[in-house]
């Protein structure tokens, strides 16, 4: 018989916290841009084209999700990946849903 190891509540509710944070489209380029290095906000915010407190509320979730940390340096603020395997976890997701699928039953048309 297989063994499985049981994930706690509390794994879980992260888990699904970070996946929250990355499904928004905003979100996921603050991410993928950032997997090049920290950036300032207001770097950020030109990225994303959004006004301040928008581009602010999208930092915050992902923060408190654990996907970014934050340090303030003068009057700026400069945002970084909290883990640096992001990228491996997005590889893997394009892996689960390829652009062409070569499934060629019904329930994938």
């Amino acid at each position: 018989m297989l063994k499985t190891k049981t994930i706690s509540p509390d794994t879980t509710a992260r888990r699904v916290s970070v996946i929250k944070a990355l499904a928004h489209p905003s979100r996921m380029l603050i991410a993928e841009t950032l997997m090049s290095g920290e950036k300032c906000v207001c770097d950020l915010q030109a990225l994303v084209g959004a006004d301040m407190s928008t581009v602010s509320k999208h930092l915050t979730l992902m923060r408190r999700a654990g996907v970014l940390t934050c340090e303030k340096r003068g009057l700026n603020i400069y945002y970084r990946l909290a883990c640096t395997c992001l990228g491996s976890f997005l590889r893997c997701l394009d892996e689960l849903a390829p652009e062409t699928s070569d499934c060629d039953t019904d329930c994938c048309a």
